[in-house]
């Protein structure tokens, strides 16, 4: 069986209309989780609490998406292999 990871993480942007970090150095990684919902609940909790803060933003980040386990690995990905 697959897990599907995801990432919450979020920070202060440079403008609310952009995705741009002011300071990737401050990036606040809330934690993985093992599913959608589990994920979503955390996202939801840190966007509220951060609410007044109209540059503050917190995404949801689909790791299992970046990575086909099925597709052999590239030399550098296998240390040499």
């Amino acid at each position: 069986m697959t897990q599907r990871l995801h990432l919450v993480f979020g920070g202060e942007l440079v403008s609310p209309q952009k995705n741009v970090f002011k300071d990737v150095s401050k990036i606040h990684v809330v934690g993985m989780y093992p599913d959608y919902a589990s994920a979503f609940s955390a996202w939801k909790a840190e966007a509220q609490r951060t609410v007044d803060n109209a540059h503050m933003r917190y995404y949801i980040a689909h790791i299992h998406r970046l990575r086909d386990e099925a597709a052999a690995g590239s030399s550098t990905e296998e240390f040499g292999g």
